[in-house]
């Protein structure tokens, strides 16, 4: 971008980074660093930090120019809210931001690339016969509502919404009834039955055997089911073993951190990102992280 373009040469290097508690953990910014690399930009540099809610407004208003972007994880993607000019549509339904673009007047614009990441990771894998059926989502926080956005972009009208806490499910069930979709409901994990065509997990690791013991064996005719579960690390998880014994089709978290990494790339660099490259980083980092 021009104000880019302005920084760079005043001798600023640009710079970006993850922020979050925990943060220690993020592959982010292995993705970047790679993407920057295959494409060229030796100058920039992306990092980690540790940012809690009540700390974010002060780190975020200390940065100086050199500053093009933010990823935030969590606690984060609500108190962002706080520190932006403005904020996308698709983050202000999602009531989450994970992402800050440096505006040329040094102000911050926000947005979600989690809905994006959500469709890309899963848009290889569906047919319309997918589409005729239910999407699923198990959790009740802020990416289990992008998750909600991504099944309304990909097409689909039916969604139901599965949490431990029936409590959580009914408020973001009306949430979804609310953001136009025509069938919703919803339920406890266990309700999980034989005909849904895709389920996207978003509970912790904590939760992962309960999600793991609903999955349900495949019956009639149809296509296979899609289990799409957010979490990357220490793959494959609970959910993912089962769904494959059962013969699902089983999407890695790993596809949605690539996918909603390479939309912030673009935003922070305005380069197209090197897709390929961030998916062979990602899984380097975490096969040197399973042999140690």
């Amino acid at each position: 971008t021009p104000a880019s373009a302005a920084r760079s040469d005043a001798g600023l290097m640009p710079r970006a980074a993850v922020l979050g508690s925990p943060v220690g953990h993020s592959l982010s910014p292995v993705l970047h660093q790679v993407a920057y690399a295959v494409c060229g930009l030796s100058d920039w540099s992306y990092g980690r930090r540790e940012v809690t809610m009540a700390e974010l407004a002060d780190v975020v208003t200390s940065l100086d120019d050199s500053w093009r972007g933010l990823s935030l994880t969590m606690p984060l993607k609500e108190v962002a809210f706080d520190v932006a000019e403005t904020v996308t549509d698709i983050a202000r339904q999602a009531g989450a931001i994970n992402t800050l673009v440096r505006r040329g007047d040094g102000g911050w614009d926000a947005t979600n690339t989690d809905v994006q990441g959500i469709v890309e990771a899963l848009r290889p894998h569906l047919t319309t016969e997918h589409l005729e059926g239910s999407f699923e989502v198990i959790g009740a926080g802020a990416t289990a509502r992008s998750a909600i956005l991504a099944a309304r972009e990909l097409g689909f009208t039916a969604v139901g919404i599965r949490a431990r806490r029936r409590e959580a499910a009914d408020d973001l069930w009306a949430w979804a009834r609310e953001s136009g979709f025509a069938t919703a409901s919803a339920g406890p994990i266990t309700t999980l039955g034989s005909n849904e065509r895709v389920v996207v997990s978003t509970v912790p690791p904590a939760a992962a055997q309960s999600m793991a013991d609903a999955i349900p064996a495949i019956r009639g005719p149809g296509p296979k089911p899609i289990l799409l579960d957010v979490v990357y690390a220490n793959w494959p998880t609970p959910p993912a073993r089962e769904a494959t014994r059962l013969g699902w089709t089983v999407v890695s978290g790993l596809d949605m951190l690539v996918h909603q990494a390479a939309a912030q790339f673009e935003l922070f660099t305005g380069m197209g990102a090197p897709v390929d490259a961030m998916f062979a980083a990602g899984r380097a980092a975490l096969a040197s992280e399973t042999r140690s």
